[in-house]
């Protein structure tokens, strides 16, 4: 099998997995536990918490362990709204599901959402946030890096604009960490989401950054677990593993900027020159290393994976979170993308664990399987002089 879907989620790394087991067999005490049993996971927690914080470049107390990204950023748009009192989010038209569902559900409980729309490259632009902040304005909520396009969104300059302003601004961070240098000590973020399983630690894992000092009210409401900011048992085994990965990721940074972006540089390009009609979607230099959106015209993006499937690579036509979703993305059209274009992309997402023949063999396989289906498409003409290619 060869995977580049790790925008979707990441194999565990091995090490990682190491770290993790002696948590689900021999130290499998309560955190909270006074006895020693207990004394050991509670140590563990705070040893993942100072490897996340080291990651971050923040401190271990502003680390707050949650079971996923999604549960991060509901977290932070519940407690700024409660805090503030306002009624206004600021969010983008191409943010993941987690915030914009959620957005669309805050405004059917009378909540105000602006939704800023993004340039055809997927950029974002800070005079129009600049523009949307108004006086009931509770926070502003944008992602670091696309899900779908790797596309970087300005967060050092809006968390700034944000600070003057006196809004919070929480950005949703689960793609770019581990995969782009973040040091949140010299940046204006108040909160940021992290997903274990998108940097080789298991699903079931994830982290809300809370700036010292800022108020914050719990999302989950139990015991005192987290220092009273989130109530539940702790996961212990998966936190112990995100911490691994945490610290795997700091001294892998690197190999990112490096490794990871010359085999996606070099996969896109080879697409890009054996493959008539194709382009790319997003902006090509502010973007992740590790990620490529690729159109291809006369060709759906379903029938790729399938075959790409039976050939045994795994991709995806856009976030796995809106798999079977009959809509085309709403990422590409909120770039300005014809239908036919959103429905014909596909998403390549590559990690430190590709290798050079893997690249080789996913370019042998693409052109064959596309020209195939151009071929049996009785529509093709018609669909070539649609896309706007």
């Amino acid at each position: 099998m060869i995977y580049f879907d790790n925008n979707a989620t990441t194999q565990v790394s091995p090490s990682v997995l190491e770290a993790m087991i002696p948590f689900l067999t021999e130290h499998y005490g309560n955190p909270s536990s006074a006895y020693r049993l207990g004394k050991v996971t509670a140590e563990a927690l705070d040893h993942a918490r100072e490897q996340v914080a080291a990651l971050l470049g923040c401190k271990a107390k502003e680390i707050v362990f949650t079971s996923c990204g999604t549960e991060s950023n509901n977290a932070a748009l519940a407690s700024a709204l409660k805090t503030s009192g306002h009624r206004h989010i600021v969010t983008s038209a191409v943010e993941h599901s987690a915030i914009k569902n959620h957005g669309e559900d805050l405004e059917l409980q009378g909540y105000a959402v602006t939704y800023l729309p993004v340039k055809e490259d997927g950029t974002l632009s800070v005079q129009d946030v600049e523009k949307a902040l108004r006086p009931d304005t509770a926070i502003v909520s944008l992602m670091w890096a696309n899900n779908e396009t790797g596309v970087l969104f300005p967060v050092e300059e809006i968390g700034q604009l944000c600070r003057e302003r006196g809004v919070l601004f929480h950005t949703d961070a689960v793609q770019a960490v581990g995969k782009i240098p973040i040091n949140l000590s010299e940046l204006a973020v108040d909160f940021l989401s992290v997903s274990g399983h998108k940097l080789h630690a298991p699903k079931g894992v994830g982290v809300l950054y809370t700036r010292r000092g800022v108020a914050y009210t719990p999302f989950l409401v139990g015991g005192s677990q987290e220092k009273n900011r989130r109530g539940g048992t702790e996961n212990v085994a998966s936190i112990v593993a995100l911490g691994k990965a945490a610290e795997e990721a700091l001294a892998h940074i690197k190999t990112e900027a490096t490794q990871v972006k010359r085999l996606r540089d070099r996969l896109e390009k080879g697409l890009l020159e054996t493959v008539s009609g194709t382009m790319v979607n997003g902006n090509p230099i502010l973007r992740l290393p590790n990620t490529t959106n690729i159109a291809f015209e006369s060709v759906e993006a379903e029938a790729l994976l399938i075959l790409l499937d039976y050939h045994g690579i795994c991709a995806s036509a856009g976030s796995a979170c809106t798999t079977g979703s009959p809509t085309p993305s709403h990422v590409l059209r909120g770039m300005g993308f014809p239908v036919e274009r959103t429905l014909g992309s596909l998403r390549l997402s590559l990690s430190r664990f590709n290798t050079e023949a893997e690249i080789d063999e996913v370019l042998k396989v693409i052109p064959k399987i596309v020209e195939r289906l151009r071929r049996e498409n009785p529509k093709a003409q018609e669909l070539k002089k649609s896309l706007g290619f």
